[in-house]
């Protein structure tokens, strides 16, 4: 199963491996007309209602596989408004080759008159719920037509997720649904067959362009980042605090010793830097530190630079088990996740060593490794985000590649810029969507400065908003 969010990012995917959406839709519509032919006798009559978006444009490709029947075309509004290219081309092609096409402007006018078939290509996965004009006069004429209606993807109206139908939805006999099924359709009382259109195995599995729109933030998500991190270090605290801003987090506050206070202020005028009186963080801190995160919905990162002292692993330990809200685990503090239980949303970002610390497998290749690292997600019961040159992000069930980056990636601080773009993504994003786009979004970003050697992780902060926004 496949959600129509996830569907739209693996078609982004697709197109960045070399095949375009033209050519998934020339695929779509192909499989459209082979269900129509099965349900058609040569010269039955057959119509095709066409909605003005990609779902629309699949419906269109598949008029050019049905010559055999008394076809017909109708586009719900004016031609000019046809919301994709690839759409309108297959609209313009019908139009000059002599189809019988016409453009409904007027709803009022609608008729499907009395045909065997009744494609309905109206609305795709991305449209549900009540429709609206024209499409809602058009589905009460579908529905009232003596006819076998074959819906596009799924029956225009109806949740392709959640399975909502309202009242004003297509009633489809068969559903031609495209590369996986979808949640919606499971109890829907019609065929439902899935086609596989051509969409390499790759785009799901290794992560794109897609996955990027997918799990980073919309330009209005208000994120505030919290990095629990220093003592014996500065630097990794600071680079995640300071990814997390360039990764699109509103605030970025550091919770550290008021020993470096100063020095962790003085990296980025930026940064909002709050200071405890320990020398390192201690379990008399925690309760303080949850409730500032708690009260402000912060993202938490806990782990960079705090060192292993054991009074400083105790009080990670009793932070994830006392925090509910989303965090990223990195760095020192990684060691405790498998001994606690928590109702926290964690990530955990261990590195090939961190890893087999864990408890994990001990792996040359992460991504040969890739299934016994979802086997260990599995059990801790977590998204593991294990980093090396090909990332390997899973929650158990799911798991994604990103080959993205550069050799230059090796120099130290690579993973705290990864940790704070990661809690950036966070807030409102699936766990395993944030984590597979900000892996994508840090190799991106490596592969754009294409130093070859001489890389440094802070380098990576300017250039991270165009390997995030420059890439949508």
């Amino acid at each position: 199963m496949i959600t129509a969010a996830r569907m739209g990012a693996v078609d982004r995917n697709a197109e960045a491996l070399g095949v375009p959406r033209k050519q998934l839709m020339e695929s779509s519509g192909n499989a459209v007309a082979r269900a129509v032919r099965e349900e058609a006798s040569e010269g039955d009559s057959v119509v095709i209602i066409a909605g003005r978006g990609n779902n629309g444009g699949d419906a269109l490709v598949a008029a050019r596989f049905l010559d055999g029947y008394d076809l017909s075309v109708q586009l719900l509004g004016r031609p000019e408004t046809i919301t994709t290219d690839i759409a309108r081309e297959n609209w313009e092609a019908l139009e000059a080759a002599g189809y019988d096409v016409e453009a409904v402007t007027d709803s009022t006018e609608f008729d499907v008159n009395d045909p065997e078939v009744i494609v309905d290509g109206m609305l795709g996965t991305g449209v549900s719920g009540d429709l609206r004009e024209p499409e809602a006069t058009a589905a009460r004429a579908i529905n009232a037509a003596d006819a076998t209606v074959v819906s596009v993807d799924v029956p225009s109206g109806v949740d392709a997720d959640s399975g909502a139908v309202p009242e004003s939805a297509v009633e489809a006999d068969r559903v031609v649904t495209f590369h996986d099924g979808k949640p919606g359709l499971a109890d829907l009382d019609c065929e439902v067959r899935v086609a596989d259109i051509g969409i390499p195995a790759a785009a799901e599995r290794y992560v794109g362009p897609g996955d990027l729109e997918l799990g980073s933030p919309a330009p209005d998500t208000e994120t505030r980042v919290f990095v629990v991190g220093g003592g014996p270090y500065t630097g990794a605290p600071a680079l995640a605090a300071q990814a997390a801003l360039r990764a699109g987090a509103d605030l970025s506050f550091i919770a550290c010793p008021a020993s470096i206070k100063d020095v962790l202020a003085g990296y980025a005028e930026d940064l909002i830097v709050q200071a405890y009186e320990s020398d390192r963080l201690t379990p008399e801190e925690v309760d303080s530190l949850i409730d500032t995160a708690t009260e402000y919905d912060d993202v938490v990162v806990l782990g960079p630079g705090l060192g292993t002292a054991d009074e400083t692993l105790e009080a990670a330990r009793t932070f994830i088990e006392s925090f509910e809200g989303p965090m990223l685990v990195d760095a020192d503090a990684l060691s405790v996740v498998p001994d606690v239980e928590t109702e926290a949303t964690l990530i955990c970002t261990p590195n090939r060593k961190e890893l087999a610390k864990m408890g994990g497998p001990e792996l040359d290749d992460l991504e040969a490794g890739a299934e016994e690292i979802e086997a260990f997600a599995a059990d801790l019961g977590h998204v593991v985000m294990a980093k090396a040159e090909a990332d390997v992000v899973s929650d158990g069930e799911r798991t994604r590649i990103s080959t993205r980056g550069a050799p230059g990636m090796a120099v130290g601080g690579t993973g705290d810029t990864l940790a704070g773009i990661t809690a950036a993504f966070m807030e409102e994003n699936d766990p395993l969507d944030a984590a597979a786009a900000a892996a994508y979004a840090n190799g991106r970003a490596a592969e754009r400065l294409d130093k070859g050697g001489g890389l440094l992780a802070s380098d990576l902060l300017e250039e991270l908003p165009a390997a995030i926004w420059g890439e949508r």
